[in-house]
């Protein structure tokens, strides 16, 4: 071979190596000098997780455009063992060290005190017990509770004390101290350890309970270990980088109002019988998500709840994230704007608990108002009383749980009342519709009526004072209240009559309303066999609200309104429209929904409502209403519950009275006769249509007042 030749060669394939050697080294520079710090921390990434995010929930508005319910953001606490290791035990005792300097409180469901002398804090500590009748019989029922059935699956039990077999064997209930043993030996608490209280053995014992309860599936919603904490508290906490202890930036919903609570309802975590139910919806619900629990909150979920966001996350070996990116955003809830008018509930709440308080009747146990647009059935106010603070729902749960009162307690939906003397205008309407009477048709009040026997019923006027009202129309008997004129139209119109009219008025019917409520009774036989044993006497007493007929104060307020707009029964509703979560654009607008129509002649409901004009000019209650603004019609009710206890007073009215725009009811448990809480009425009305010159038209795009 030619030496030049070999030469040549040679230095080619160095000359290769030598390229390939640079390209080599450039290579390891970029990766270890240029860009080592990003290579490195790849290199360390443990796992790769997607996670769902949840979308800010939508704003609750009111007719006019303030803000009752928004979102704030704030801050919580999560505990993941998985991540404490062996230092679990330490690291939570830490953080309840922290918890105390701060004044902070903690989630401990425990049922054992958390000072000495250690007691249960309920009985039975390991199941409940129900009773129920079967075939005459008493059956008990006994159920584990959360800590029965944790100390079954973890052997801190002898058996099931649930089981009837065990209790026949005579099943010993282990003491609170036989119970903590067996807990502190579970969860590695050592009582003999430097530092180690009874009082801290037992808060760690509670947080370490409600992490076994997640990790066995006895409560599978998740621990939050505490909730709502400030800034400071959160520093300590980080300072500290305990493992395993997450703190989350959460919304939480945010009230602009103290009113409106059995309307707004309440935001809480799942339940496992709610997931039961949002799971099968595929709308990427989670279990620890938060749901609306009653109310709006609950009717227009769908709306308010959003579209939830998906995000990856890249941890390292440490488990601390080093990236995440979008999958999706997630899109926030829709603007729910309701029919109420927020300054009339408040007036209304108000003015309705002042007039209780007023009231001669020293029983009254609850009372409740409806104000309707006569023309929408819209809700335009709805209160109860008593009632609660929507903004402190949990820190005061137990003391209004325990009210026996029952401030959480929906009267004005979901209250049932005998509407006594305000259902007289069924009776009449029905009466003259079906020819039995005319409007000018009189009838003489002999004081007790005589029609079935001569010991018949008597007129309340009879009654109290020895006295008749003589000879009256439809007119005068409604001004009056007058039994018997009433007790012979019902006879003759029949309980099938009076059932058929109330039904047109929507009484004893599902009034349409978006959020729970009771549909009443009305009186009356409902199959053929009773209609058979129905006794005639009976139509007298359910001709005047009385029998066993009972309706709503929404139900009272709509029937008002179906009768003095003419006819037109409206489904209730409290929905006015839902905006898009900027407010851009009106996704839905909801309608008024006609659900039948009562035919009535002009001059039959002319006579109607001419008799309740006269009982607010004329009539019992003319002192109340002689300064209002506008002319009213009313009508007053009393239906006695208990022979011993005060009558619910009922009082129903409208007004203007040429051209009705509100219709109001009113209901007062034990608060004695209709006339009594007329005044409250009359307040209602005269904050309405005094405030009517001020009120505004304020909800436009993409501007809000609080």
């Amino acid at each position: 071979m030619d030496p030049k030749q070999f030469s040549r060669r040679s230095w080619t394939l160095v000359l290769l190596l030598a390229i390939l050697l640079f390209g080599q080294g450039a290579a390891l520079y970029d990766a270890q000098v240029v860009n080592g710090a990003y290579w490195l921390e790849r290199s360390q990434v443990k796992a790769v997780e997607t996670e769902t995010i949840s979308p800010d929930r939508g704003s609750i508005l009111d007719r006019y455009g303030r803000v009752l319910v928004s979102n704030r953001v704030t801050y919580q606490v999560t505990l993941d063992p998985s991540a404490m290791g062996e230092e679990r035990n330490q690291t939570v005792l830490i953080l309840l060290d922290i918890c105390r300097e701060a004044g902070v409180e903690w989630t401990d469901t425990l049922t054992i005190s958390t000072l000495a002398p250690y007691t249960f804090t309920r009985e039975p500590p390991f199941y409940a017990v129900s009773t129920e009748e079967q075939d005459g019989e008493t059956v008990t029922t006994r159920t584990l509770t959360y800590l029965g059935r944790l100390g079954v699956k973890l052997g801190w039990l002898p058996g099931d004390p649930t089981a009837d077999k065990l209790h026949k064997q005579g099943w010993r209930m282990l003491t609170v101290q036989e119970l903590m043993e067996r807990m502190y030996d579970t969860f590695g608490i050592d009582l003999e350890a430097e530092g180690m209280s009874q009082t801290r053995a037992r808060a760690l014992a509670g947080v370490l309970y409600e992490l076994y309860l997640r990790s066995y599936e006895v409560n599978q919603t998740t621990y939050v270990f505490t909730r709502d904490v400030d800034i400071d508290f959160i520093s300590r906490v980080k300072e500290l980088k305990l493992k395993g202890v997450n703190i989350e930036a959460v919304p939480v919903r945010d009230y602009g109002t103290d009113y409106a609570a059995h309307l707004l309802g309440q935001v809480g975590l799942m339940s496992p019988e709610e997931w039961n139910y949002y799971r099968d919806l595929d709308q990427g619900y989670r279990m620890s998500d938060y749901v609306g629990k009653d109310g709006v909150e609950l009717a227009f979920e769908s709306y308010l709840r959003g579209t939830p966001g998906r995000r990856e996350i890249n941890r390292n070996t440490d488990g601390k994230i080093i990236e995440e990116r979008w999958i999706s955003e997630p899109e926030p809830g829709g603007n729910v704007v309701l029919t109420i008018d927020i300054d009339l509930q408040q007036a209304v709440e108000e003015i309705l608990a002042s007039g209780v308080a007023e009231l001669p009747s020293e029983e009254v146990e609850g009372a409740a108002c409806v104000v309707l647009d006569v023309n929408s059935a819209e809700v335009l106010a709805a209160a109860n009383y008593p009632t609660y603070n929507p903004s402190t729902y949990f820190q005061d749960f137990s003391e209004n749980a325990a009210n026996p009162l029952r401030p959480f307690n929906n009267r004005a939906f979901s209250g049932l009342y005998a509407p006594g003397s305000t259902f007289k205008m069924v009776t009449a309407i029905a009466g003259l519709e079906m020819g039995v009477i005319e409007p000018w048709t009189e009838i003489q009040d002999t004081g007790r009526y005589t029609y079935y026997n001569d010991n018949g019923p008597m007129c309340w006027l009879y009654r109290q004072y020895g006295s008749t009202h003589g000879y009256e129309n439809v007119s005068e008997a409604l001004r009056d209240s007058c039994n018997v004129f009433f007790y012979d139209v019902g006879r003759q119109v029949t309980i099938q009559g009076l059932q058929e009219y109330a039904s047109y008025f929507g009484l004893g019917e599902p009034t349409g309303i978006e959020l729970p409520e009771s549909t009443g009774t009305m009186a009356g036989p409902k199959t053929e066999e009773e209609a058979q044993k129905w006794k005639a006497g009976s139509t007298l007493s359910v001709a005047i609200g009385q029998e066993n007929s009972q309706f709503t104060p929404l139900q009272l307020a709509n029937y008002v309104a179906t009768l003095v707009n003419g006819g037109t029964h409206y489904a209730a509703h409290i929905l006015k429209e839902i905006k898009s979560n900027d407010f851009s654009q009106v996704v839905f607008t909801q309608q008024p929904e006609v659900l039948n129509t009562v035919e009535i002649d002009p001059e039959n409901l002319n006579a109607v409502l001419e008799g309740m004009r006269l009982l607010v000019t004329e009539g019992s209650v003319r002192s109340y209403f002689q300064n209002l603004k506008v002319t009213a019609g009313a009508k007053t009710g009393s239906a006695q519950v208990d022979l011993d206890a005060q009558s619910n007073a009922i009082f129903v009215c409208f007004a203007p009275f040429d051209n009705p725009q509100v219709a109001v009811a009113l209901a007062v448990e034990h608060g004695g006769g209709g006339s009594e809480i007329a005044g409250i009425a009359a307040d209602v009305l005269d904050y309405y249509f005094s405030a009517e010159e001020t009120r505004e038209e304020i909800l436009t795009e993409n501007a809000l007042i609080r």
